[in-house]
């Protein structure tokens, strides 16, 4: 890191390379930006791309220091980092952030997306824009969602090609309500944990499945120890890049500038590259060994019947008119 920096000191001084901001603006500083998947994921990609960015508009001053695979801890604990000020930048899915602000929990709604274009317009619009400037007041400061694409379930006991399948097994979700009462409704037993102890509670059998987008199956290794995996898509994840308002406070405006403006490119790349590898990777648990269920239309239709009070329970939460204006946004977009 510290090599690019000079190289991008000098390709500034030479003017090679556009300097951005007035760098006197812009004060040496290192920003830890953690995240839970490892490092080759398209969530890791754009966080890569984010820091190169971030040095190259701020002539080398601002860097940005990696830490994937959970290593600063699952993401409950980097939300109360990055609020305390402590760790500067994550980036996780959006509905984990219920827990500050209730309203992001819509965005784990089952089926609530039809494709990642439906998700886009509804999160650079104006509903997504709105629940950032909500985390302000959490401390935190929203700059861009990414993408994660839809989730699947795995699990090591028996193929899923019915929605009756999921009943008695044993699922690992997320740390938020709405995947417990999610799946305890499909009939599987709920089993929350943070993302970092996935693997050996699968290793070990503590648990016999989990859901999770194909390249976070891929990327995690998953397939050693889970042998199917059902194209469910039952969740579309929007991720939430959100840097810690401490930090962001402190930073001046040409500052603010780099930052935001690396988002706003890191973003378009990081969606591009997660989507393409969707469908490879896909491909790739195939050759590793796993089963792929596609569930047939009907079954799907059943699922989304069984989850209705799930939507019905947390619409209540969230707030009718919140879930309504959802609703219409993305009614416009399929128009």
């Amino acid at each position: 890191m510290k090599k690019r920096q000079l190289l991008a000191t000098a390709l500034v001084a030479m003017g090679v390379l556009a300097a951005g901001p007035a760098l006197a603006q812009v004060k040496e500083r290192t920003i830890k930006f953690a995240f839970q998947n490892q490092t080759g994921h398209p969530q890791a990609q754009g966080a890569q791309k984010f820091a190169d960015l971030v040095a190259q508009k701020s002539g080398g001053r601002m860097t940005v220091k990696l830490f994937p695979g959970g290593a600063l801890g699952g993401d409950l604990q980097t939300v109360s980092a990055l609020q305390g000020g402590t760790v500067e930048m994550t980036v996780l899915n959006a509905g984990i952030l219920a827990a500050q602000v209730k309203e992001f929990a819509v965005y784990d709604f089952p089926f609530l997306f039809g494709n990642a274009q439906e998700a886009d317009a509804v999160t650079d619009g104006p509903f997504g824009q709105k629940l950032l400037a909500r985390l302000d007041e959490k401390q935190m400061h929203g700059l861009a969602y990414w993408d994660l694409g839809f989730r699947n379930l795995t699990n090591s006991r028996r193929p899923v090609a019915r929605a009756e399948d999921i009943a008695g097994l044993k699922v690992r979700v997320i740390q938020s309500p709405i995947y417990i009462d999610l799946f305890n409704t499909l009939g599987a037993n709920a089993t929350p944990l943070p993302f970092p102890e996935v693997f050996p509670a699968l290793e070990q059998r503590v648990v016999d499945g989990q859901e999770n987008p194909n390249t976070v199956i891929l990327s995690s290794k998953f397939a050693e120890v889970q042998k199917y995996v059902t194209q469910t898509r039952h969740i579309y994840n929007p991720q939430a890049l959100i840097i810690s308002r401490k930090f962001w406070d402190g930073l001046s405006a040409d500052e603010k500038k780099v930052l935001t403006d690396s988002a706003a490119e890191a973003t378009a790349f990081q969606r591009q590259v997660s989507r393409g590898a969707a469908d490879s990777a896909l491909a790739a648990l195939k050759q590793a060994g796993m089963t792929v269920t596609e569930l047939p239309p009907a079954e799907v239709a059943k699922l989304r019947e069984k989850v209705k009070p799930v939507i019905d329970k947390y619409t209540a939460s969230v707030g009718e008119s919140t879930v309504k204006e959802l609703m219409a946004e993305i009614a416009k977009v399929r128009k």
